[in-house]
């Protein structure tokens, strides 16, 4: 009843549909030069052969997703793979990111005909959900043209579970239907069960697995120049709400550490004015990256509102604070920062990253702060334990280098269920 009530809304909801698709564009979240893709419709022409599609939400699953992309595309097969995701900025980083043989398209809304139009169109011989992206209608379409699903690096937060438990009648129709599910933990497995799936493995979590960021040497260079050797941190893909903390904490720390630099990267570029002004009024230097200004002797905030250049920012710091994990977000991918030898610390609200943020944790490879006093400890004391800070990013490094083995897990689990 559920089910055949959520298709007929989406049916029938048609002009909703595309106000708010045009409402989007307005806002700069639609690229309105492709927004038939959101219908199902696209220019490309599906490439012979064999043809795997990868959804993922947006930045965080898909960056999960592409060692094992690279990984589907690098076999002797002449495979390809199709990668959708729903936000500009993953579509911007994945059309960067792919390899060949793999190509973005945006996944379209999940409404019947522009569904089914889709799967007409690129005929797919197997569908890789990502994490917890389930959508009704693409997984029954799926179904009944008979394409095999796997949830991969399957997770679903204790709210989410809840609610799906709740809406049994379409819960069941979607999870039963799902030809395996690769959870994270045997805690996430447990709960694809209990939501009526019938094949579940449990693999680790792929996050660990997310390819080390690509970073201009030429570009680092520059910058370390302009640095010199002061301690850098970086404030990594902050959202609103946290900005101001962040720089309370940052004239806190001018008073012990003059000579610091602070690097604030916005998870949305387009904050970059606002940010700027922020701190200028709360009496910091500023320099902004996308006005092209320099980072001199007297710049106390820099801000890094580019986009495609957080490994770069990464790479010239001491310190990262994973943002995202003070506001209710779910935090980011520590992993991403793990990989260049940087002390990580991030805020207790890691829903997204849970898994990894506990491993870390437990296993010496990060700092969690609660609040903006205890950032400003954590930073006070790194700042002031040298040793202490490279211990942790040596422990942060050895974490990440580790996830190699979740990717050979997970890539032995596929392989077995489809012989792919």
């Amino acid at each position: 009843m559920i089910q055949w009530l959520y298709k007929s809304i989406m049916t029938i909801g048609f002009p909703i549909i595309e106000l708010i698709l045009l409402l989007r564009v307005k806002k700069n979240k639609e690229d309105f030069g492709r927004l038939n893709e959101r219908r199902g419709i696209s220019i490309l022409q599906r490439p012979e052969g064999e043809l795997i599609w990868v959804h993922a939400s947006s930045v965080g699953e898909s960056m999960a997703a592409l060692s094992l992309i690279e990984r589907l595309v690098s076999s002797e097969n002449e495979r390809n793979v199709l990668v959708t995701t729903g936000t500009l900025t993953s579509a911007q980083l994945m059309m960067d990111k792919l390899p060949d043989r793999a190509f973005h398209q945006f996944t379209p809304i999940d409404r019947p005909a522009f569904v089914k139009r889709f799967f007409k169109h690129w005929k797919p011989d197997l569908l890789l959900i990502m994490e917890s992206e389930f959508w009704p209608v693409q997984i029954n379409t799926a179904k009944k043209f008979g394409i095999p699903i796997i949830a991969v690096n399957a997770r679903l937060s204790e709210k989410s579970f809840l609610r799906w438990r709740i809406a049994t009648s379409l819960s069941s129709t979607i999870f039963e239907d799902l030809s395996l599910v690769i959870s994270t933990n045997k805690e996430q497995g447990s709960r694809f069960s209990k939501l009526g799936a019938k094949n579940v493995v449990v693999s680790g979590n792929l996050k660990r697995s997310a390819p080390k960021l690509n970073v201009d040497l030429n570009v680092t260079g520059v910058l370390s120049e302009q640095i010199g050797n002061r301690p850098v941190w970086l404030a990594a893909s902050t959202h609103i709400g946290e900005d101001r903390p962040i720089m309370e904490v940052t004239n806190r720390l001018l008073d012990r550490f003059p000579n610091l630099l602070t690097i604030v990267a916005p998870r949305h570029p387009n904050r970059g004015k606002d940010i700027a002004e922020l701190g200028s009024k709360m009496g910091l230097k500023v320099a902004r990256r996308s006005c092209g200004e320099e980072i001199v002797r007297e710049t106390q905030l820099y801000i890094a509102d580019t986009l495609g250049e957080m490994g770069l920012f990464f790479h010239i710091s001491d310190t990262v604070f994973v943002a995202g994990s003070l506001v209710p977000v779910g935090g980011h991918n520590p992993i991403e920062p793990a990989h260049f030898d940087c002390a990580i610390i991030f805020g207790n609200l890691m829903s997204k990253n849970q898994e990894v943020a506990d491993e870390m944790l437990s296993e010496s490879a990060a700092i969690t702060v609660h609040d903006d006093k205890e950032l400003f400890n954590a930073l006070a004391h790194l700042l002031s334990e040298p040793e202490e800070s490279n211990r942790l990013a040596q422990n942060a490094k050895e974490y990440a280098n580790n996830g190699y083995k979740v990717l050979e897990s997970v890539s032995k689990s596929i392989t077995a269920f489809t012989n792919v």
